[in-house]
C-alpha cells in the first residue's frame, strides 16, 4: 500500500525535473542554459505534422499501464502503456483531429496563407502517463529539436484530455506556460473554478448537468434503491457528490458506494462485484471511464452476474469496445446519457487511408491492426500473433474503429480543432491600434503567445454542421445529452439507440424528454409478470387492469346506429309508398311481389348491422355473420329473380318463345327460396361445426384488451361471403345482357349499376377488414353492410319513387313500354 501510494509522488518529482531548466532558460535564454537542458527520457509521438502554428493532441491509445519495479536502487524506467490494451476508439479520435487540421489547411477562407501543424501523443488514460504526455507535447523529439531549451514553445494550444483526472494534471502543467487546452471528454464540474483552471475549455457539458439528468431519470422510473460505483479520480468523486446533492429531497436512496481502483486491482474489483451481487439494489449508476469499465466488466461476466440495470455516465455509454454480442446478456438494456452526436462527412473515407502499408514505422498503426484483426503486419514487432499483409480491408464490423454513423466524442474533437482555428483566424484579423491587448495592440503573427490565443478562444462563436459552438465565462459549452439505450442489433451485437434527450437550456420540467415505448429493458431488474388481463403502470411498480375496448355505443357506434336506423326507416317508407301505389303501372310492371321481398330483405340488412355494435357475447357473435349472410343472400336472390323476369318478359315477345310459363310467381318464389336455402345450409353447418365466439385480443396492443368475435371457421366465413359474391356476379351478368332491351323503364340498367356498387363495396371490404384491428374490423364490416344496402336501395327504388311521387303522368303502361303516342 505504501509503495503504491508513494509511487505517483516519486514519479511526478522525477518527471518534473525536466521542466526546471526550460523554465529558467525561457525567462533568460542563453547558450549555457541551453546546454544544461537535457531530456530525461524520449517519448515518441503518435503523429506529427509541420505547420506555421502547432497544436497538441492527447489521446488515450491504451488504457492499461505497466508500473516499473520500485526498489529505489536505480532510476525507475518510465511507465509503459500495455500493448494488449490498445483502444481503436481513441485512435479514431486522433484521426479525426488530423482530418480536421487537413480540412482547415485546404480551406481558402479559414486561416488563408497559414497552416496548422500538430503533435499527437498517447496519454495512456492515466494521470501519470498523461503528465508525461503533456511534457512530451511541449518538448521536441530530442535535445536538438527541443525549442523549450532555447526559446518559447511554438505550441499554441492542446486538444485534450479524455478523462477529467488526466485533464487536471495536464492543465496544471500547461498553466505556467499559459497554454490553453480544449477538452473533448472531461466533464468534471471542478473545472468551472477559473482560479484553479484558468486555461481550461471544453466542448462537452460539465457533470452538473449530467447528474441532474441522472437524478431525474431515477425519479422518473421510480428507482428508489440504487448502488453507486465510481472511478478513483476527480471525475468520479465530483459526479457522485453532485448526484447525492441532487437526490436530496427525493425518494431515491443509495444502498452502497464503491470505488474502482485507479490502478486495476482484481481483488478489490471482486469485492465490489460481491457487494453488487449480494445487494438488493439492482439499479447501479456508474461514473467511470471506458478503460476502467472494460476490465471490470470482464470480471463481472466471468462471475456470471446478471439482473443488474446499468445507468451509464457519458464516459462509457457509447463505448464501442463493449458492443460485442458476448456483452448483451450482461449489459443489454443499459441506459445513460451520451454526448450529442454530429456528422463528419469525410471521416469514414479518411479512416480507410490509415494502414500499415502507408505507415510502416508507426507502432500505433501496427497495434491497430493487431487489435482489429488479431494478426501482426510487421515481422520485426516481436508480436506472438500470426502475421498478415497489412492490406486487409477495414469493414463495418470493426465498429470500435469504423463506427462513423453517429460520431460523438470524435465530433467533439472535430469541434475543438475548429474552435482553435476560428480563434486563430480572428486573432490574425486584428486591426492595428484596435486590438484587445495593452495599448490596443494586436498579437504579432510571427510570435503569437498562447495566452493571446486564449483571449480569442474565450470569445469565439461559430457554426459547424448547423450547431453553434461557443464557450461561457467558465469555459463550458451548451449542455445537451442524448439518452442512449443498449439494444440487441440484427447481428446480435449491441446497438446504441436514442430514446430521448436532456436539454439543459430548457426550463425546469421540460429538460428531460424520454420516449419510453422505444426503450428495451433486458433482465436488468427483478420483475413479476402481470396477469394476462393486467398491465404495469407508468412507474412499473404495480399491475393495473388493461383497458377493455370493443365497438361500443360511443361516437363511432352511435353514428353507425343512427345510419342503420335511418336506412331501415327509409326502406320502410319506400315500402309504404309502394304499398299505397301498388295498383299503379310502375309497381305492377316491376313485379310488386319481388319488390316487396327486396324491401323486406333490405330492412333486415340495415338492422343486422346493429348486431355488430356492443360487447360481444356468444349469441351476438353467432347472430352477426349468419344474420348478415342470410339477409343479403335473400336480397340478392330476389334481385336475381327480378332480373330473370325482366329478361324473360322481353324475350317472350319473340314468336314461338314460351319462356314465361317457366317464370311464373311460383317459380320465382322457388328460385328465391332455393338460392337462400343454400346460404342457410352453409350457415347451419358453420354453427354446428365451428361457430363464432367472443375472444380477447391482447396481441394488437399490449396495454389493451380488444373484445371481438372470432369467426370460428375462416373457411365458413369466406364461403358465405363467396356465395353472396357468386349471386351478385350472376345477377350482374344477366342484368348486363338485358341492359339494351326496349322500354322507357328498363330496370336491368339499374340492377346492373346496383350490382357494380355492391361488388365495389365488398371488394374494398376484404383488404380493409383484414388490415383493421379489433373493434375497427367490426366497424368496417358494419359500414360495408350499410354502404351496400344504401347502394341497392337507391339504385333500385329511387327512380321508381321519383316517377311515383314527382312524375305521376309517366306512371302509365304505355310510357313504361315505350309505346306512348307522340
Amino acid at each position: 500500500m505504501t509503495s503504491l501510494a508513494l509511487f505517483p509522488l516519486m514519479y511526478s518529482i522525477w518527471v518534473l525535473t525536466l521542466t526546471y531548466s526550460p523554465i529558467s532558460s525561457f525567462s533568460s535564454p542563453s547558450p549555457s542554459a541551453a546546454k544544461v537542458c537535457i531530456l530525461q527520457n524520449s517519448f515518441e509521438p503518435g503523429f506529427v505534422a509541420e505547420g506555421d502554428y502547432v497544436i497538441g493532441g492527447l489521446f488515450p491509445f491504451h488504457y492499461i499501464q505497466e508500473m516499473p519495479d520500485l526498489n529505489c536502487t536505480y532510476k525507475p524506467p518510465p511507465v509503459k502503456c500495455n500493448g494488449y490494451s490498445f483502444n481503436p476508439r481513441a485512435f479514431r479520435w486522433a484521426q479525426t483531429m488530423r482530418l480536421a487540421v487537413e480540412e482547415i489547411n485546404q480551406n481558402t477562407e479559414l486561416l488563408p496563407n497559414y497552416t496548422l501543424g500538430y503533435k499527437i501523443i498517447d496519454s495512456c488514460e492515466h494521470p501519470l502517463t498523461g503528465q508525461r504526455a503533456a511534457l512530451a507535447v511541449l518538448n521536441g523529439l530530442s535535445e536538438d529539436h527541443s525549442p523549450m531549451c532555447s526559446r518559447a514553445s511554438p505550441l499554441l494550444a492542446v486538444i485534450g484530455e479524455s478523462g477529467s483526472a488526466q485533464s487536471i494534471v495536464v492543465s496544471r502543467i500547461l498553466q505556467p506556460f499559459r497554454i490553453p487546452m480544449i477538452s473533448y471528454f472531461s466533464t468534471c464540474s471542478c473545472f468551472t473554478d477559473r482560479i484553479k483552471y484558468p486555461n481550461f475549455f471544453r466542448v462537452i457539458p460539465n457533470d452538473d448537468y449530467q447528474v441532474k439528468a441522472i437524478a431525474q431519470l431515477l425519479v422518473r422510473f421510480n428507482w428508489t434503491w440504487v448502488g453507486l460505483v465510481r472511478g478513483d479520480h476527480e471525475y468520479g468523486r465530483f459526479a457522485v457528490q453532485g448526484l447525492m446533492r441532487e437526490l436530496q429531497g427525493t425518494k431515491v436512496c443509495v444502498a452502497y458506494q464503491e470505488m474502482i481502483p485507479l490502478l486495476y486491482n482484481r481483488q478489490k474489483v471482486l469485492e465490489i462485484l460481491q457487494v453488487m451481487q449480494s445487494s438488493t439494489a439492482k439499479v447501479v449508476v456508474i461514473f467511470s471511464a471506458e478503460g476502467e469499465m472494460t476490465p471490470l466488466l470482464r470480471d463481472y461476466m466471468k462471475q456470471n452476474i446478471t439482473g443488474i440495470q446499468w445507468v451509464a455516465s457519458e464516459a462509457w455509454v457509447t463505448a464501442s469496445v463493449l458492443t460485442g454480442n458476448e456483452y448483451y446478456p450482461y449489459l443489454g438494456g443499459t441506459i445513460g446519457f451520451g454526448i450529442r452526436k454530429g456528422h463528419i462527412s469525410r471521416l469514414s473515407d479518411y479512416l480507410l487511408t490509415v494502414n500499415p502499408q502507408i505507415y510502416p514505422s508507426n507502432p500505433l498503426v501496427q497495434e491497430l491492426w493487431e487489435a482489429l484483426y488479431g494478426c501482426s503486419p510487421s515481422l520485426s514487432s516481436g508480436s506472438q500473433l500470426p502475421s498478415c499483409s497489412g492490406q486487409e480491408s477495414l469493414l463495418d464490423q470493426h465498429s470500435s474503429y469504423m463506427n462513423t454513423s453517429s460520431p460523438r466524442v470524435a465530433y467533439n474533437v472535430y469541434k475543438a480543432v475548429y474552435a482553435i482555428a476560428h480563434s486563430l483566424h480572428n486573432l490574425l484579423l486584428c486591426q492595428p491600434d484596435r486590438g484587445p491587448f495593452l495599448n490596443n495592440s494586436c498579437a504579432q503573427s510571427n510570435n503569437i503567445k498562447p495566452w493571446q490565443l486564449q483571449h480569442y478562444i474565450q470569445k469565439v462563436t461559430f457554426n459547424i454542421a448547423g450547431e453553434v459552438v461557443n464557450f461561457d465565462m467558465k469555459g463550458d459549452s451548451i449542455p445537451y445529452y442524448d439518452i442512449i439505450n443498449w439494444q440487441r442489433g440484427t447481428s446480435g451485437n449491441i446497438e446504441f439507440v436514442n430514446v430521448g434527450l436532456f436539454d439543459g437550456t430548457k426550463p425546469a420540467g421540460e429538460k428531460l424528454v424520454i420516449q419510453e415505448d422505444r426503450i428495451v429493458w433486458a433482465d436488468s431488474i427483478e420483475c413479476t409478470s402481470c396477469p394476462e388481463d393486467f398491465w404495469s403502470n407508468n412507474n412499473r411498480t404495480a399491475c393495473i387492469p388493461k383497458k377493455v375496448e370493443f365497438l361500443a355505443y360511443d361516437s363511432l357506434g352511435i353514428a353507425l346506429t343512427v345510419i342503420s336506423v335511418v336506412g331501415a326507416c327509409l326502406t320502410i317508407a319506400v315500402l309504404a309508398v309502394f304499398f299505397h301505389h301498388r295498383d299503379t303501372a310502375i309497381v305492377r310492371v316491376n313485379n310488386s311481389e319481388l319488390s316487396f321481398f327486396i324491401l323486406f330483405a333490405l330492412t333486415l340488412c340495415f338492422l343486422c348491422s346493429l348486431v355488430f355494435i356492443g360487447e360481444p357475447t356468444s349469441w351476438s357473435c353467432m347472430l352477426r355473420h349468419t344474420a348478415f349472410s342470410i339477409t343479403f343472400s335473400l336480397c340478392i336472390s330476389c334481385i336475381l329473380g327480378k332480373t330473370l323476369v325482366v329478361l324473360a318478359v322481353f324475350t317472350a315477345t319473340r314468336p314461338g318463345n314460351n319462356i314465361m310459363k317457366w317464370l311464373g310467381p311460383k317459380q320465382q318464389r322457388a328460385i328465391i327460396f332455393s338460392c337462400t336455402l343454400i346460404q342457410v345450409v352453409i350457415c347451419a353447418a358453420w354453427l354446428i361445426d365451428a361457430p363464432p365466439y367472443p375472444s380477447q385480443n391482447a396481441q394488437y396492443e399490449r396495454s389493451k384488451i380488444i373484445l371481438e368475435c372470432s369467426v370460428g371457421s375462416n373457411l365458413a366465413f369466406w364461403c358465405v361471403l363467396g356465395y353472396i359474391g357468386l349471386q351478385a356476379c350472376l345477377c350482374f351478368i344477366l342484368a348486363f345482357l338485358a341492359r339494351k332491351l326496349p322500354g322507357n323503364f328498363n330496370e336491368a340498367k339499374f340492377i346492373t349499376f346496383s350490382m357494380l356498387i355492391f361488388s365495389a363495396v365488398w371488394l374494398a371490404f376484404i383488404p380493409a377488414y383484414i388490415s383493421s384491428p379489433g373493434n375497427y374490423a367490426d366497424a368496417v364490416e358494419s359500414f360495408a353492410i350499410l354502404a351496400s344496402s344504401f347502394g341497392l336501395l337507391f339504385c333500385l327504388f329511387a327512380p321508381k319513387c321519383y316517377i311515383i311521387l314527382l312524375k305521376p303522368e309517366k306512371n302509365t303502361k304505355q310510357h313504361l313500354m315505350g309505346k306512348e303516342k307522340k
